[in-house]
């Protein structure tokens, strides 16, 4: 019979693979992309951009599809995309760039102008695929004129440590780039298709790497209340940008023409990754329970929350009679009391449910980045059983005070319970498994 924390690996392993680009971009090639024949007729070239942890491996699969379908000639594909570092994959055709993530670096400044003129190349006879996925707003770092990188990058930091959603740090930086909020495909003369892996609570193009393809109904008003909200220091530049609202300060709205051209569809989310896990369970013999994909609110917060779902199943059969497994997705966030804590939200998430349960019997967790990266350790997440707490103990390691301290990793590290993964290559935000038997 298979153990407890092995079937919670099943479980993850399943929700990483139900979005493996390879997988899910293939059905939309074959629906929106002209053959090679019908683009030299047209004289024409297909030109892919894009951004995001899973964008390699996403250029890949476009590769893989061309050789199969256009009979290995691709000579008239290429492209560039940017990932995060460590989470390439080998091309040919479509250069990949990695660049850093969460705080945008000199690489990813670098790779956002090069992809911009790039897209200002093309021409009406031209055919533009922009693969996006979650971090492509990170790695894709083009401030607009008379704000530096710098100033982006203080001001991404602080939005992450003060616990800001994710909409809400991505509709600041929408309102100081170059090439989010629409401003790609506007720069674009070629009919363009963006397929996108979704890694955001609702699945909102808007975004999902910032939107760059898609309008944005947001304002730089609404980007201004946003810092002022998280009591953030908002330099010149940035307030006299914001206060302007108009012009280049402003994003691409709803009704313009220039997006008319282009296309949108989703290949992956969150949810489709949730339903693959609950069929792994139901294999196992186990009910699955899919509590929801938008799941957010501070880690510890959500943790006791789940810990008392967890232990009324367990008691009395509610909110599902065990053996079950509560599956969720979304993404939670954590409010930084130590600005030199390790770990992520999903570490954070479990410290804290490890110590809502107190060592309950019949009760283990996984929670994990599906990316592969939980914060900016090298670990996706990590593993909660019911000795948790009492391993930890006998190591001299405090729960609670580890807690205080923001540091989930040094936790598990000490118990041995981090899930190590290395990068995925996809990204479609949290999962989280808590199996009660």
């Amino acid at each position: 019979m298979t153990s407890p924390r092995d079937l919670l690996r099943e479980l993850f392993d399943a929700a990483v693979a139900a979005a493996d680009p390879a997988v899910v971009l293939p059905p939309f090639l074959d629906r929106f992309l002209p053959d090679p024949t019908a683009l030299a007729h047209a004289s024409g070239r297909l030109v892919v951009v894009g951004a995001g942890k899973a964008a390699a491996a996403m250029a890949a699969a476009v590769e893989a599809w061309a050789e199969k379908h256009w009979h290995g000639d691709l000579s008239g594909l290429s492209g560039m995309v940017v990932t995060r570092y460590g989470h390439g994959a080998p091309t040919r055709r479509i250069r990949v760039v990695e660049a850093a993530h969460p705080v945008p670096d000199a690489a990813g400044e670098a790779a956002a102008a090069e992809m911009l003129a790039l897209v200002r190349t093309l021409t009406p006879n031209d055919r533009l695929l922009v693969l996006l996925s979650g971090g492509g707003s990170a790695l894709l770092a083009a401030p607009l004129p008379g704000i530096d990188l710098a100033t982006k990058r203080a001001l991404t930091k602080e939005l992450l440590a003060c616990g800001a959603a994710i909409d809400e740090i991505n509709c600041v930086r929408k309102h100081l780039s170059a090439v989010k909020g629409g401003r790609l495909a506007a720069a674009s003369l070629a009919p363009g298709l963006t397929l996108a892996i979704s890694d955001v609570v609702g699945d909102d193009p808007s975004v999902i790497a910032s939107g760059p393809t898609v309008p944005d109904p947001s304002t730089c008003a609404d980007a201004l209340a946003i810092l002022c909200r998280y009591e953030i220091d908002v330099p010149d530049a940035v307030r006299a940008l914001l206060e302007s609202g108009e012009g280049e300060s402003e994003s691409v709205k709803p009704g313009d023409p220039r997006l008319a051209r282009h296309d949108y569809h989703l290949v992956a989310a969150p949810m489709l990754s949730l339903h693959a896990a609950a069929n792994v369970a139901r294999a196992a013999g186990v009910t699955p329970l899919i509590l929801g994909d938008a799941i957010a609110g501070e880690s510890r917060e959500v943790a006791r929350a789940f810990a008392g779902l967890a232990v009324s199943s367990r008691l009395h059969g509610l909110p599902v009679q065990p053996p079950c497994v509560l599956l969720s997705g979304g993404e939670t966030t954590v409010t930084l009391k130590n600005p030199n804590g390790r770990g992520g939200r999903n570490t954070e998430f479990l410290l804290g449910l490890a110590i809502a349960l107190q060592g309950a019997e019949g009760i283990w967790a996984l929670a994990g980045d599906t990316d592969g990266i939980d914060g900016s350790e090298d670990n996706a997440g990590a593993v909660v059983t019911p000795d948790t707490l009492a391993r930890a103990r006998d190591r001299g390691v405090d729960a609670l005070v580890k807690q205080d301290e923001n540091d989930a990793w040094g936790f598990f590290h000490e118990t041995g319970d981090l899930l190590v993964t290395g990068p995925t290559r996809t990204n479609v935000n949290d999962f989280r498994a808590i199996l009660v038997l």
